[in-house]
């Protein structure tokens, strides 16, 4: 089983264009589509595509946009009553992928009610193989949030806590660092912030700047990074090594939901028990073939094609 904790999930509209986006003209769409979203609603409907057991935690009540459509796609999720509307997001894509987003900031949560998410997080937790704590965070949650979450898990579970992956950015993200997760997925311009070496071009142009920020992170306690880097694949680094793998060439759709579908293969791939070089081909691969669909929609694992990854073995950093 592996649980997602979705603090602020959003219903997701992708509208695309037949041509580039301009500014303060009146433009129309050539196709739109809605399905419920956030990073840890993503990567669950991206597990249950490929019959991989998993379950999606989240605010909203039974009535709200988010949760029917979620029913209504037969997603699994358990989500908890807060009395407000949930969020949506706007993405808008480009014929050659290019993608602009809009996102709405969410319904604000009580203390009470970020108490609820923790505790159903760590109850739902037992004989879990991995918890994610993906996305951003509502109006009224502490940064460190995640953190908590993080603490409260192992101290009920201890040997026996699940895996913790994080996807988030920010002070959220930044958070969870000393509370050593055992996987960081940041994108490139995420990587930089929370190394504070490069910036997100600088980084997806050089793999080993990147694999170096990703090691500063696994010097700290983490387990695992897997970082993102857009069209130029992605690396893996931990105690056992550090991997390039570079994307296969595509014909780039929508880049929504791309780094979700990727920690959802790096997920699934170990739970066939793959090496580190394994789960980060199927991770680039899922990434790859999310953005050659259409709109939210995410590949199930018949639609990725790991093969036509190739990953590389990076030297680590000289000793100064």
């Amino acid at each position: 089983m592996i649980l997602t904790l979705t603090p602020n999930p959003s219903l997701d509209l992708t509208i695309a264009l037949a041509g580039p986006l301009e500014r303060g003209e009146v433009q129309r769409a050539v196709a739109a589509s809605e399905h419920p979203g956030g990073k840890g609603v993503n990567i669950v409907r991206a597990l249950a595509a490929s019959e991989f057991d998993a379950l999606a935690l989240l605010p909203g009540d039974p009535s709200d946009a988010v949760v029917r459509a979620l029913e209504l796609e037969s997603i699994p999720h358990l989500s908890l009553p807060i009395g407000a509307t949930l969020r949506s997001n706007v993405a808008i894509t480009e014929p050659d992928g290019t993608t602009t987003k809009v996102n709405e900031p969410g319904p604000t949560l009580s203390a009470a009610q970020l108490v609820g998410l923790l505790e159903l997080a760590v109850a739902k937790s037992d004989g879990a193989s991995w918890l994610v704590l993906a996305g951003s965070l509502p109006p009224g949650a502490p940064a460190d949030f995640y953190a908590q979450v993080i603490s409260a898990v192992r101290t009920r579970y201890g040997a026996a806590a699940p895996r913790i992956a994080v996807d988030s950015s920010g002070t959220p993200l930044a958070a969870t660092v000393a509370g050593a997760p055992d996987l960081l997925k940041p994108n490139a311009e995420e990587l930089a912030e929370l190394s504070g070496m490069g910036d997100g071009a600088s980084l997806e142009a050089d793999p080993a700047l990147a694999a170096s920020a990703a090691q500063s992170l696994v010097d700290q306690g983490v387990g695992a990074v897997l970082a993102t880097l857009g069209a130029k694949g992605a690396v893996l680094v931990s105690t056992a090594g550090r991997w390039l793998a570079k994307a296969p060439v595509i014909a780039a759709k929508s880049t929504v939901g791309a780094g979700d579908s990727a920690l959802a293969g790096y997920l699934l791939s170990t739970l066939r028990g793959d090496g580190p070089e394994a789960c980060l081909k199927q991770a680039v691969a899922h990434g790859a073939a999310a953005a050659s669909l259409p709109g939210t929609l995410v590949p199930a694992l018949h639609q990725t094609n790991p093969s036509a990854v190739e990953v590389t073995a990076l030297a680590p950093d000289k000793e100064s």
